[in-house]
Order: C-alpha cells, then structure tokens, then sequence
C-alpha cells in the first residue's frame, strides 16, 4: 500500500492508489472512476502543507505532469498556468515574456493549485493573496469531465464555480489548469534591520504604507525583532544576490527565502488595527507559560480580497504565525495561541494548523454557506471531500 507525508513528515496517508497524472483527461478518468466506485480522491502539490487536506484511503493524484507555462496573453497580462507548477519555476519563464505574479509567498516550493486552494500569501498592505490573483480555472470533474469557469463566463453557475474555486480546497475536482492576472516585470531590493519590540511595533503601521513589503520576526524572551521591508527599485540587480535583507534583483528573486527546518506551523489573519495588541498579548504568553519555545514568531501585513473563506476577505489584515519544530510538541502551545487569536477576530490560514470545527469556521466566514452551495452543485457524491473536509461540512 502506498505511503504519503506531507512536508514536515507529520501528517501521512496510506491511500489504496497513489497516481501521478499528465493530463487533465487522465485526471478526469480517475475522478470519474472514483465517483463510480465511492472512493475519495484528492489532490496533492507539493505536501506544504500543515493541515490534513490531502489524507485519504483511497486515491491521491500527484500533478506532478502538469506543470509549466501555456499560453500567455501579453496584452491582457494573464497566463494559463499548469496546476502542478511549482512556484519557483514561474518567475523565469513569466519575466522573458515580460509579466510577473504580483505577489508570492516567501516559500516558493509550492505548486501553484496548492497555494491558491489555500490561500497562500505574501506580505503588502496593498497587496493580495495569489488566490484573488485568479481569473480562471481548468478542473476535472467527479463526472469525468473537463471544464472551464472564469469571471467571465455566460453561465451564471460557471461564474459562481469560478468565484468560489479561487480558494477551492482541492474540493471542487482536480484543478488542472489556472489563469492568473499577472503584472508587468518588476524589480526589487530589500533592507533589513534589528529594533527592539516596541520600536517596531509602534513603527509597523507607518512601515507598511511606505513600503510594498513590511513583515518581521520576533525572538521569544529577548526584545528583538529583526525587520524586513522591500521596495520596487529601477536599479539591476546585484549578483551574485546578497544575503536574504539586502538582495536586489528581479522579484522572484527577492521574495522567496530558503527555510529548510522541518516544522509546524500555526497561522491566523487578525484585523489590523487590532494587531498590536492581539502580538502583546502573544509575548505575554510566551513569557509566562512557554519560556522553552524558541521559534521566532511571524509578523505580516496584508490587503483586503473579496475571495470567499479567504481569512482576509474584505479586510486589511496582519498574519501572526507561531512556529514549533517537527520533533516538538506543539498542540498545548498553539492552542493557546489560538485561543487568543479568536479573541481577536481570528481567521486561521487553510494550509496551517488549526482546531477549529465546522460551525465555528462558519462563524467566521460570511461566504461559507454559498461556498458549500457551489461545491456540493459540482460534486454532489462528496468525491472530493477527505474526512478532514467532511468533518467541516457535517
């Protein structure tokens, strides 16, 4: 029987099938089988992620063939993009024809479905998340068939599917294909500092509406936070590239940073004008009751989207993330954490760890009964749906 792991090793599956597919006709092939036979088949990338959506007993499908650059319209600044892309092979290839994406996370290994499915992010308070970046998707269906939806589809349902599968779980079918807004080519350089704490704290607002990127990393028990803010620049890029704090060079250069530790992760958007807070009180608990973590934690600035379970839907937002080592244990720490995240107003990230329930996400997302609506239009056999999602749904 086939073994699966996600990245930090510490969710695994043992699905009847394991399948790598190079088509999106073979992806409808084992999608429709499925659905004939009642097993559950999902969708992997490239494992990153720290929660269980990709757990099953029956087929996991690797888009590991479907990868790579289609067609690419200049004009409009949009591309068709190869679900299985990692994102670290895209911003070579998009910078030759002139485009880029808009924005990327500071990993890059991930596959483009993956992240969009989750709603990865970078940093920028006027900046989005790769998922509100999407004008279109190619995916397979639980009834063998390939279809497309955009925001510019006649059929009001194709135009719904499109809006709901921006952020889509791996739960409408087997993403294929997506369509992504790009922008023009862009360059970047990057200047890091140390402050203290409270001098960044009291500063972060004013950084993020200076600059195009504003984030830092907070040391528990030492009063050290080690800043990062990146600006566009005319200037060319600077090679061999500097140290991850001063690089100068073309966006997907910039960006994305080397974090080879294996490890977990816990993320939650808060409202931004109650972020400050909501990080002191973090530092309390970290002060008085988990002296022994010495993960940094993450500071993240973001710009409201209109995409549905987006945890910054409508809303400009800061990320905290708390870390924990792969070796570690990390449930009484980051239930703590979480438990002061939602007295703020709390979304969690869908890649990263969280214990919420199904009523309790849907109290937090206006969209979710429309969102489920779509889903359970399109495979109404809950095909696509792992125990983790169907535990959402019930």
């Amino acid at each position: 029987m086939p073994k699966w792991q996600n990245w930090s090793g510490l969710i695994e599956a043992r699905p009847s099938s394991y399948r790598q597919v190079y088509s999106a006709q073979e992806a409808a092939g084992l999608a429709k089988r499925a659905a004939q036979t009642g097993q559950i088949i999902r969708a992997v990338g490239s494992g990153h992620s720290h929660q269980n959506l990709v757990g099953n007993d029956g087929t996991i499908v690797d888009l590991i063939g479907l990868a790579g650059v289609g067609e690419i319209d200049t004009a409009e600044k949009t591309a068709w993009i190869f679900a299985g892309s990692k994102i670290h092979t895209l911003g070579a290839a998009l910078c030759t024809a002139g485009l880029a994406l808009a924005n990327q996370g500071d990993i890059d290994q991930q596959t483009l479905a993956g992240a969009t499915a989750t709603g990865t992010h970078g940093t920028g308070l006027k900046l989005r998340n790769l998922s509100s970046q999407v004008v279109g998707v190619e995916l397979a269906t639980s009834e063998g068939e390939v279809i497309e939806c955009s925001a510019d589809s006649s059929d009001p349902f194709l135009q719904n599917l499109w809006r709901a599968s921006r952020l889509h779980l791996g739960a409408f079918g087997i993403v294929t294909k997506i369509k992504m807004q790009l922008v023009e080519s862009y360059k970047l350089a990057e200047t890091g500092w140390q402050a203290t704490l409270d001098e960044t704290l009291e500063q972060f607002e004013k950084l993020c509406l200076e600059h195009r990127h504003c984030e830092f990393f907070w040391f528990p028990q030492t009063d050290k936070a080690q800043v990062k803010c990146i600006d566009e620049t005319q200037a060319e890029p600077s090679y061999p590239l500097a140290e991850e704090g001063s690089r100068v060079g073309w966006n997907y250069e910039v960006l994305p940073n080397h974090r080879p530790v294996k490890h977990s992760e816990m993320e939650y958007s808060v409202p931004f004008e109650r972020a400050i807070d909501c990080m002191k009180d973090i530092q309390a608990l970290l002060d008085k009751e988990f002296r022994q973590i010495k993960w940094p934690v993450e500071f993240r600035g973001q710009g409201a989207d209109d995409v549905a379970l987006s945890p910054a839907c409508r809303r400009d937002v800061v990320t905290i993330s708390v870390h924990q080592g792969a070796e570690e244990e990390d449930e009484p720490y980051f239930r703590a954490c979480e438990e002061i995240f939602l007295s703020y107003d709390g979304k969690p990230h869908w890649g990263k760890v969280n214990y919420l329930d199904g009523e309790q996400m849907e109290s937090l997302h206006e969209e979710w009964g429309s969102w489920w609506e779509v889903r359970n239009a399109i495979d109404p056999s809950k095909t696509f749906l792992n125990y983790y999602l169907r535990s959402l749904s019930d």
